[in-house]
């Protein structure tokens, strides 16, 4: 299933104004093949910003267990069906099938 069914790429005359645009935004220049021979990767003019790693830090109060399990394809395609959230009402079929409510 893809992930964004409803995309809708531009005409060719809507594409054209979107580029006329991009020309001619002076505070943001289209990149030229000179621009990009001329790049330095970031690791080398800013080091302690480049190199500094980003993480999520632990929960401050898990409510939840990350499990791994096998699903049949059709059943996973069913709960993605109705779009984001998918977990969360799978989490709900589960516990209404097992008796648990909240």
């Amino acid at each position: 299933m893809p992930r964004k069914p409803d995309f809708i790429m531009p005409t060719d005359e809507e594409d054209a104004r979107i580029n006329q645009g991009i020309a001619l935004d002076a505070d943001n220049p289209e990149l030229t093949e000179r621009d990009f021979r001329r790049a330095v990767p970031a690791s080398v003019i800013v080091p302690d910003l480049a190199s500094q790693r980003r993480v999520r830090g632990p929960q401050k109060a898990p409510t939840k267990t990350l499990v791994s399990m096998r699903l049949d394809p059709d059943l996973l395609e069913r709960l993605k069906a109705d779009g984001p959230g998918w977990q969360s009402r799978a989490n709900d079929i589960l516990r209404e099938a097992v008796g648990l409510s909240r």
